[in-house]
């Protein structure tokens, strides 16, 4: 699986909206693979295909089942269709790794999508994963979180070397 390049702010290409898919289109099964090793190469918790450059409507989200979540999620076309509650929480993005900030999100997501094999599917999720979805979600319609920063100077830290 070869590695793909992330796509770094502030390139245009990561403000504009992805097109949807076609699940067994061709080369769809090798991209969302390459997302997959891609976000886990860099460390990432989720990746959206327009983070590498390819305006499709496909995210990669890996939560881990220990952490509430419902373990990998390869989704085509997915949609919030209810949310609910708020919090405030830090955010970093594998487009823009100098930074986190403190992002206001929905508490609860529900999601309708499709698997790669076509199927139609929802997803309940809630904390972190509902965060990192509604995140990659972003991705698709060309919103990066620095967007959603209300207050730059209290919201927005450098990220701390490792």
């Amino acid at each position: 699986m070869p590695l793909l390049k992330i796509i770094k702010y502030p390139d245009p290409v990561l403000q504009r909206v992805s097109r949807e898919v076609t699940p067994l289109a061709s080369g769809i099964s090798t991209l969302i693979e390459d997302l997959e090793a891609t976000m886990r190469l860099h460390g990432g918790v989720g990746i959206a295909a327009p983070q590498v450059g390819v305006l499709k409507r496909i995210i990669i989200v890996d939560v881990g089942s220990d952490k509430g979540g419902h373990g990998l999620l390869r989704l085509l076309n997915p949609k919030i269709i209810y949310s609910s509650g708020k919090r405030k929480g830090r955010e970093g993005c594998l487009s823009i790794p100098e930074y986190r900030a403190n992002i206001t999100r929905s508490r609860k997501v529900h999601i309708e999508a499709l698997t790669p094999a076509g199927k139609d599917i929802t997803i309940e999720a809630k904390g972190f994963e509902a965060v990192v979805l509604q995140h990659e979600i972003d991705h698709l319609e060309g919103i990066l979180f620095i967007d959603r920063v209300t207050d730059m100077k209290r919201d927005l830290f450098r990220r701390e070397p490792v």
